[in-house]
C-alpha cells in the first residue's frame, strides 16, 4: 500500500494495519467519519489477504423458517406475527422434513433454521425435529436458533438453565447456533427498536456458554437505522472482546436495516447506501482482527454489491440459501436463492479463487 495515496488522517491507522496491529475505537470512529472509501477498502483487503489469502467461499445451504409466530414486536421486523395475524405461519415437522429431503438431493451441507418466539410449541417438538433432521443425513449440520430463541426455549419451554438447554439441543442434533438477534448492542437503541428482546449481555451469555461447550457460532450486526457510528463501534468492541475470551466465532455477518416493512418508530428511514454498506464491511474487517471471516450477505446486499464487497475485506458470500423469508417479508427485492454456479461466477469475476465451505468456514474443495 502506498501511504502517500491515502488521506493523511488515515495514514497512522494504515501503518497499524500493515504492521498487523490492533486498531482502537478512536481509529474505528475515524474510519467511519473519513470519506476515503477506497483507502479504507485497501486496508481491509490487507487484513483479508493476511488471514484468507485470495480465496472467497460460499456454502451450499437451505434456510428454514419454521414459524413467524412471536411473542415480541420488534420495530424493525416485518417477519414476526401474532397467531391471529393474516401473515402468520407455522410449518409442521413433516413439511420441514420434506423440504430438507428435497434440498439434500441438491447437495446441501447445512440447514439454517430460525423462527419467532412461539408461545405454545412444546419442547419435545423442537427435540423431535432436530433428531429427525439429523437422521436424514448424519453429515448434515443443523445451524439453528438465535440467542433469544435459546433463552426462550430455556426460560419458557424447557424451564432449564441456558447451559443445560444447549446441551439438550446438541444431544438431539444441534450443530451450531446462529448469530441473529444481536441487532445493535447499545441498551438505549435496543429499547427503541426491540424492546423486550434479550440484552447484549444475555446475547453474549448464550454464545459464551455455547463456545465453552465446544460449539461455534456466527455474529451479526443490524445497522442503518437509528444507531450512530459510536454505537456500531461499541457493538464491534463487545464482539471483539468476547472473541478474545472464547475464540468461538467463526464469522461476522453485518446487514442493513430493511425499512420497507418497518413499524412506526422506524418508518421513513432511507436504506443504507451502497457506499455505507461497503464502508461498514471494510471497517468490520479491519476492527475484528480476531474473527477470521467477514460475510457479504447477498440477500441484503444483492449479489452485484456482494461481489464488489470482495474488494472491501469480505471473503465469503454466504450460501445458496433457498427461500429466505425474514428479509424478503421486510421488503428486500433480492432473489430468494442463488445457485452454486452463480456464486462461483461472482467470486471468479471479482478476481478471487472460489471454494465451497462447511458451516464452520472450513474449505471443502476448490470450485470446479
Amino acid at each position: 500500500m502506498n501511504l502517500r495515496l491515502l488521506d493523511p488522517d488515515l495514514r497512522p491507522i494504515a501503518e497499524k494495519v500493515i504492521a498487523g496491529g490492533r486498531i482502537s475505537d478512536a481509529d474505528a470512529l475515524e474510519l467511519y467519519a473519513n470519506r476515503d472509501l477506497n483507502g479504507i477498502g485497501a486496508m481491509a483487503n490487507i487484513v483479508r489477504e493476511r488471514i484468507n489469502g485470495n480465496v472467497a467461499t460460499y456454502i451450499h445451504n437451505r434456510y428454514i423458517n419454521y414459524s413467524n409466530v412471536c411473542l415480541l414486536s420488534c420495530q424493525f421486523c416485518a417477519f414476526g406475527a401474532k397467531k391471529r395475524d393474516e401473515h402468520a405461519f407455522e410449518l409442521t415437522a413433516s413439511e420441514i422434513l420434506a423440504s430438507v429431503r428435497d434440498a439434500l438431493k441438491l447437495g446441501i451441507t447445512e440447514i439454517h433454521m430460525v423462527g419467532g418466539l412461539h408461545p405454545t410449541l412444546p419442547g419435545q417438538w423442537y427435540l423431535d425435529l432436530l433428531s429427525e433432521l439429523k437422521a436424514l443425513d448424519p453429515a448434515l449440520v443443523i445451524k439453528a436458533f438465535t440467542a433469544v430463541e435459546i433463552r426462550h426455549l430455556a426460560d419458557r419451554i424447557f424451564k432449564l438453565p441456558v447451559r443445560e438447554t444447549l446441551v439438550l439441543l446438541r444431544e438431539n442434533g444441534l450443530g451450531a447456533i446462529t448469530g441473529g438477534g444481536a441487532e445493535i448492542f447499545d441498551p438505549e437503541i435496543r429499547d427503541k427498536i426491540c424492546r423486550g428482546k434479550e440484552t447484549a449481555e444475555e446475547w453474549a451469555e448464550v454464545h459464551r456458554t455455547w463456545h465453552q461447550l465446544g460449539g461455534r457460532s456466527t455474529a451479526t450486526m443490524l445497522y442503518g437505522h437509528i444507531e450512530t457510528a459510536a454505537h456500531r463501534v461499541d457493538h464491534l468492541r463487545r464482539l471483539r472482546e468476547l472473541q478474545d475470551e472464547t475464540r468461538g466465532f467463526t464469522g461476522f455477518v453485518p446487514f442493513a436495516f430493511e425499512p420497507e416493512g418497518a413499524r412506526p418508530v422506524l418508518q421513513g428511514i432511507p436504506h443504507a447506501t451502497a457506499h455505507e454498506e461497503l464502508r461498514n464491511l471494510a471497517i468490520s474487517r479491519i476492527y475484528l482482527d480476531n474473527i477470521d471471516h467477514i460475510t457479504g450477505y447477498w440477500v441484503s446486499l444483492g449479489l452485484p454489491l456482494a461481489q464488489i464487497s470482495l474488494s472491501f475485506g469480505v471473503d465469503d458470500l454466504h450460501g445458496t440459501i433457498f427461500e429466505e423469508k425474514i428479509f424478503h417479508m421486510a421488503g428486500a427485492l433480492t432473489p430468494q436463492r442463488q445457485t452454486s454456479e452463480s456464486l462461483v461466477q461472482a467470486i471468479r469475476e471479482a478476481g478471487r479463487v472460489p471454494a465451497q465451505r462447511d458451516s464452520f468456514y472450513r474449505r471443502m474443495e476448490p470450485a470446479a
